[in-house]
């Protein structure tokens, strides 16, 4: 015996919904599951399945775009105001190293293209473009300082 529309659709809902829980990423799949549970009950008045696939997809875009409003905006990171970190690797006059900041590795580049930093010495975060750390060596900057 088949199932009915309105059990496929729960079922979907409940999958859907579940995954959220296991799987988050930012209410995609709640608000997938929340059309599905609409369309369960919409199945009783739509008979047509293509008819309430269409109905389940204008649901979720809908609901997906309502929903964004209620979402906090994504703020990107800001650094702390004269951050240290630690080389990881040499950063060579002019090029990239690594550097150990907070607990992750970042991509890191002396602010004095003619200065070469060794391997684990402190530095100063002093700007960041993209992924990539603006850093000087404490050192440098006690002594610019004085």
């Amino acid at each position: 015996m088949p199932l009915s529309p309105f059990w496929i659709w729960l079922i979907v809902a409940i999958i859907l919904f579940v995954m959220e829980l296991l799987l988050p990423t930012a209410f995609v799949e709640a608000t997938l599951g929340l059309s599905a549970l609409i369309v369960a009950f919409l199945s009783f008045l739509v008979p047509s399945l293509s008819v309430q696939i269409a109905l389940w997809i204008v649901l979720s875009v809908l609901v997906a775009f309502l929903l964004r409003r209620y979402q906090p905006k994504r703020v990107s990171p800001a650094l702390k105001e004269a951050a240290e970190a630690e080389t990881i690797t040499k950063i060579p006059a002019g090029k990239t190293g690594r550097v150990l900041y907070e607990g992750i590795s970042w991509q890191a580049r002396c602010d004095d293209p003619r200065l070469t930093i060794p391997e684990h010495q402190r530095v100063i975060i002093i700007a960041r473009q993209g992924t990539t750390l603006i850093v000087m060596p404490e050192d440098a900057i006690q002594s610019y300082q004085s």
